[in-house]
């Protein structure tokens, strides 16, 4: 996705700028013929590239230089100084590159350099994806940018096109959003990639011994390589009146649909459960002017991400805007009009939001006899115990080289690198996933930012003000830093990520002492 008309700022850079102004490590954002460019310095090189993200249209001038690369201060999108390209998710689409020539103490950027053509090392007789989300898209579109000429067929249970989830849960289901931001892709895209969609269809098996997949209503494709990214599926819940008309769930653009639908005429709304959905769900609703209360069995809120004081400021951000919270409670059953909580206290609901938590959809790859334990096992390279096949996304249970330990998350950027990674690997170029795992969660006017993994913690620093939404919140153990959270500081972010993919602990020291 992209924003609109671009405004032009900075110096003419097709013009000439003075070559001390893009100092070594340093970037300028000026325009050149009526196009906003990025230039960087390293060393003796200078490079210039597009200075908006793909993704979210996020300004590129105001992110992180690291090596020839440069990340995007909002989502952290990552894009190659050296040719434009988007080189990690969430971003999938390359920002335009420039030629750029030095003479006479100047700096100069010329016109447009077209991408250089790949071919892969190794070419799998075909490829299927299982799953059509972040991660099989990704991986779809990562192999067609790497070279890969064979067939690649997408399957996906969902009918709608692959689609920016997070997207769904915040603008689009505010109002701020139109249906057509969802689709990652417009449906020509993957025509004219040359990517099979077999979208609303489920694979009912996988013949890891003959190397097919089995669909619903029997066809079967056989594949050279296969990458299983069945994401996961929303638990229901077995209350009494859950199949009511009126209680909905968020994980598809059907569902999102049928939200934004019944909020024409809801008045009043429970969201039951209070995770990152769950909360981003309440903002949306009341951002429509519905009336919301939030049910949770947990006493403190995001208390095992976020620790208790940065999930009391998120509880303080939702009441600022209305929310009601019910912690410490459970649903007992649904009826018409209004949720009846285990306390027998009744809460009045016209519209039921039901979002506590996901299970990875593992089924598959269980009766496939792939090795999983609380998800799919997959070594670095993201390949399963079956040869050939290769797990990515919500599922992936991968050894984490920071921890030391296996661990799943399930964040959309994480499932896209994977797919990125897994793409590559089906290839042959032998990449471990190292990525330090990133997600970001909106409420409101307020975005918050999460770099690391960390399930247990001895200690929470912060640096900054909660109650400003300015701050740096490091989740540490021992000596380690295995987390920071960021309020306000966006270019904090992408440092903490950066140092932590050095393992440079003082620099993670001096952003949040």
């Amino acid at each position: 996705m992209s924003g609109g008309d671009q405004k032009l700022t900075g110096p003419d850079l097709a013009a000439g700028v003075d070559a001390n102004a893009v100092a070594d490590g340093a970037m300028l954002v000026g325009h050149a013929r009526g196009e906003a460019v990025l230039v960087a310095r390293s060393g003796a090189e200078v490079f210039a590239i597009g200075a908006t993200c793909t993704h979210y249209s996020g300004p590129l001038g105001e992110g992180l230089l690291v090596g020839d690369t440069v990340r995007c201060p909002w989502h952290h999108a990552c894009f190659s100084l050296r040719t434009g390209e988007a080189v990690r998710a969430p971003a999938l689409s390359a920002v335009p590159c420039y030629g750029v020539e030095q003479r006479a103490g100047k700096i100069y950027v010329l016109g447009r350099r077209d991408l250089q053509t790949r071919r892969a090392l190794t070419t799998p007789d075909s490829i299927v994806i299982v799953g059509a989300g972040a991660a099989g898209n990704a991986a779809a579109e990562m192999l067609r940018r790497e070279g890969y000429a064979g067939p690649v067929t997408l399957v996906g249970a969902d009918p709608s096109l692959p689609s920016d989830r997070p997207t769904l849960s915040k603008d689009y289901l505010a109002g701020t959003a139109s249906e057509e931001w969802l689709a990652l892709r417009p449906a020509g895209f993957y025509e004219e990639q040359g990517i099979s969609l077999h979208l609303g269809t489920r694979v009912e098996a996988i013949d890891t011994k003959d190397w097919r997949v089995r669909l619903a209503g029997g066809a079967t494709l056989p594949y050279g390589a296969l990458l299983l990214a069945t994401g996961a599926d929303p638990i229901h819940l077995p209350l009494p009146g859950a199949d009511l008309p009126h209680v909905r769930y968020l994980r598809t653009v059907a569902d999102g649909r049928a939200l934004v639908a019944a909020c024409a005429t809801a008045k009043r709304a429970v969201v039951v459960g209070a995770s990152f959905i769950g909360l981003e769900v309440a903002a949306a609703l009341r951002a429509r002017g519905v009336a919301v209360a939030v049910v949770a069995p947990e006493t403190l809120l995001l208390v095992r991400v976020l620790g208790e004081v940065v999930g009391a400021a998120i509880k303080k951000l939702h009441e600022e805007h209305g929310v009601v919270f019910h912690l410490g409670a459970k649903p007992a059953g649904i009826d018409a009009s209004a949720v009846t909580l285990d306390s027998g206290a009744k809460l009045p609901a016209d519209l039921v939001v039901l979002g506590v938590g996901v299970r990875p959809a593992t089924a598959l790859a269980e009766a496939a006899g792939l090795a999983t334990d609380r998800g799919v096992l997959v070594d670095e390279y993201l390949a399963t115990s079956a040869p050939g096949v290769l797990a990515a996304g919500d599922i992936a249970r991968w050894p984490d080289v920071r921890s030391g330990g296996r661990i799943r998350v399930e964040h959309w950027v994480v499932a896209e690198r994977q797919g990125q990674v897994a793409a590559l690997n089906m290839l042959g170029r032998g990449v471990a996933f190292d990525a330090v795992p990133f997600f970001w969660s909106a409420h409101y006017d307020v975005a918050l930012s999460y770099v690391g993994h960390a399930e247990k913690w001895d200690r929470v620093d912060v640096a900054g003000s909660l109650d400003a939404r300015d701050c740096a919140v490091a989740f540490r153990r021992g000596d380690a830093t295995l987390a920071v959270a960021t309020i306000g500081r966006d270019h904090a972010s992408l440092e903490a990520e950066a140092a932590m993919e050095r393992g440079d602990e003082d620099a993670l020291r001096k952003l949040v002492p």
